[in-house]
């Protein structure tokens, strides 16, 4: 699994636009081939703060993603924006879950 998470600010002027575009983005995009799931969040404290975290099944699936039209159009967002996006892109050597949580939280009652 490859986690893509996007943040971005917003011009409060724009935000109608921006989300009207990503709107138009989201269903298409949760259909790609190795698109595991797709969010789009929202700062609660500045409605103009976004989060779009994306799961993708391999590397493959991800690289098309990015050369796509629909990721270029995301990128065309960019005069709708306070600052750069901030992208980053995970790729997990070793995935951990609840065992490990509770093995980390038996060792702080000993």
């Amino acid at each position: 699994m490859i986690i893509l998470k996007i943040n971005l600010t917003v011009l409060a002027e724009k935000q109608k636009e921006f989300l009207q575009t990503l709107l138009s983005l989201i269903e298409s995009i949760k259909k790609e081939k190795g698109c595991s799931s797709y969010a789009l969040f929202y700062e609660i404290t500045d409605k103009n703060s976004f989060c779009i975290m994306e799961e993708w099944t391999n590397q493959k699936d991800l690289n098309h993603h990015l050369k796509s039209f629909r990721f270029g159009v995301l990128l065309g967002t960019k005069p709708l924006l306070l600052k750069p996006p901030i992208i980053q892109i995970y790729t997990p050597i070793d995935i951990r879950g609840m065992v490990f949580v509770e093995a980390i939280r038996a060792k702080e009652k000993e």
